[in-house]
Parts: structure tokens; C-alpha cells; sequence
């Protein structure tokens, strides 16, 4: 069938040439020029199908109408080609060209969706004007934010000290054989934090300052976090003696054996690039708090603290 086709095309293409024969010479020059010449605005277009009573069909980008024969500009041999316009089914060709419509808008809704989807699923490359509530915008600067109904405020950042447990060491000195293994805590001064929440299911927000690529610290830094992010803690902390221990490490014979904390169940969504967003399965019972990065070689000294004033059971106030 495409072999009849290009048959008729190339009788049609012959009579046409006859018939310019008869044309200046200045014409037939130009008429060649128009007819080598590809629809500079129609090139991108679909393929669309002009098909022929004989059950064929020619790809063509354009094709027009002009008394008994139509012109189009051919797909498989980018040129212009004439064919008798009885040759046409012109019924198919419109029913072809609308099943092509449809399915182009049918794959342009597909496209638009999957490009929405992306979208949500991935950050924000900037920060800039980041909504945390409605209204409410994270302020700049990096660290720790808590967004409580409609304010947003920074934790302050405090620095923890490791020390040894002298009661443990005690121990250690007075047993008859050394297997008692050697304490150390990470305490924080103070028996409560100066930042205190009281609101239903709080949120935070944390912003890492932007990796400097000529930084060993950024390196190593950016080798911990791979394309997880922060590995951060939500911990309560256990008061004892007018401060706020964070976590018990034991070692024995030099050699770390455990590590003893308190986290609190939470999730961390990648919302913008350096910035997450941190949400409570549950209410936080009255206590003190702190969040913590944990480290390769252990727990960052220097944690966001914070303390929760209600008592069980009591409903959050709202702000």
C-alpha cells in the first residue's frame, strides 16, 4: 500500500513539474525555492495522519486543501508532495486527527501531574519566605525554631560537658576485681531549661548553615549526612542534682560498651535545601527536652533545650 502511495506522489510530483514548465523562468525559481522550503513554524508539531481510501496513510506535519489536490509536507521525506484530493479519505483523516488531539491531551495531563507530583515530593531549593503556619514564616538565621499555634521562636543552643560519675568510680575502686565497668555522663548545668512549650503537638524547624566546599569540617560533615540529611534526637532529659543529664556511656577496659539515652519518637521531613521540619506522634508529658545531633564519634555537645510545664492529662494552651 505505501509503495501505490509513493507511486501516486511521484506521478503527482511529475505533473506539477510539467505544469511549471509553463512558468517564467524568475517564477518557477521562486515556486521551487517555497517548495523545498519546510513550514519553519510547524516543524515541532505532531505527526498527524492524511489517509488514503486504498486503507494507507502518508505522516505529514501540514496539509492543504486547494481544489482537487492537496498539498502536504511529508514526514518520512521532508517535502512538499501533491496527491489528487479524491485519493483522501477525508473522514478517517478528521477521525485520525482527533484520536491524535486526545491522546496529546491525555499525555500533556499525564506529564502536568507527574511534574506536580515531583514537586511535592522534593524540597524547596531556597528557604525564602518558608510558611511554617498560616501567616507565619521561619525567620532567617540557622539553628532550632519551635512554631507553636502562630509564633515562631528560636531554642536557645546550650553547651553539655561530659563527666565522670564519682559514685561509679567509686565503686571501681573499692571492688576486689575490676569488673565494674567505668560511667561517664553528659550533663547539661541547670535543673531546667529557660525556654519552656506548652502548646499541643509543637513543630520545629531546623536550618543548617549552607556547606562550604572548602571546609574540612563541611566534608566530613556533608560524608555523615550522604542524602539523608541531619541525624537529630529529640531526647528527655533526666534531672539529678540540680542538672539535666542527656546520656550515660560505659565503657570497660578503655573500650565504649553503651551508650544510654531517652529519645522521643519523632519525623523529619525534607521541607527546603538545609531546612527540616521535625512533628510529635504524641503529646510531650511535662519534663525537660533537648534535641541533639548524634555524631560520628557520639553525641554533639551543643543541643537546643527546652522544658514542658503541664502536667498529665492537662490540655495544652493555645496560642
Amino acid at each position: 500500500m505505501r509503495i501505490l502511495g509513493s507511486i501516486l506522489c511521484a506521478a503527482a510530483a511529475l505533473a506539477a513539474s510539467l505544469g511549471q514548465s509553463q512558468l517564467p523562468a524568475q517564477q518557477q525559481t521562486t515556486k521551487n525555492a517555497e517548495n523545498k522550503k519546510a513550514p519553519a513554524a510547524n516543524v515541532a508539531e505532531r505527526e498527524k495522519k492524511l489517509v488514503l481510501k486504498n486503507g494507507s496513510f502518508q505522516l505529514v506535519r501540514e496539509y492543504q486543501r486547494s481544489g482537487e489536490r492537496v498539498r502536504y509536507f511529508s514526514a518520512e521525506r521532508g517535502d512538499w508532495e501533491e496527491i489528487p484530493a479524491a485519493m483522501v479519505d477525508w473522514d478517517a483523516t478528521a477521525k485520525a486527527e482527533a484520536e491524535s488531539a486526545k491522546e496529546a491531551e491525555a499525555l500533556l495531563k499525564t506529564v502536568h501531574r507527574q511534574e506536580q507530583e515531583q514537586k511535592a515530593d522534593m524540597p524547596m531549593e531556597v528557604d525564602a519566605s518558608l510558611p511554617v503556619a498560616p501567616g507565619i514564616f521561619l525567620p532567617p538565621g540557622e539553628g532550632m525554631f519551635v512554631v507553636e499555634g502562630k509564633s515562631v521562636t528560636p531554642l536557645d543552643q546550650v553547651g553539655a560537658a561530659i563527666r565522670t560519675d564519682k559514685k561509679q568510680t567509686l565503686k571501681q575502686i573499692l571492688s576486689p576485681v575490676p569488673i565494674i565497668p567505668g560511667k561517664k555522663n553528659i550533663e547539661i548545668p541547670g535543673a531546667k531549661a529557660v525556654r519552656r512549650i506548652n502548646s499541643d503537638r509543637p513543630e520545629f524547624y531546623l536550618r543548617e548553615p549552607p556547606p562550604d566546599p572548602e571546609s574540612v569540617s563541611t566534608i566530613q560533615r556533608s560524608s555523615r549526612l550522604g542524602e539523608t540529611g541531619p541525624d537529630v534526637e529529640l531526647i528527655r532529659l533526666t534531672v539529678k542534682g540540680g542538672k539535666r543529664q542527656l546520656e550515660s556511656i560505659r565503657s570497660m577496659f578503655g573500650q565504649q560498651i553503651s551508650e544510654d539515652r531517652k529519645p522521643v519518637m519523632i519525623q523529619r521531613w525534607d521541607v527546603a535545601q538545609n531546612v527540616f521540619r521535625f512533628t510529635l506522634g504524641e503529646d510531650l508529658p511535662a519534663g525537660e527536652y533537648a534535641f541533639a545531633e548524634i555524631l560520628p564519634d557520639g553525641v554533639n555537645l551543643y543541643v537546643w533545650d527546652f522544658g514542658v510545664d503541664r502536667k498529665t492529662g492537662e490540655k495544652a494552651k493555645k496560642n
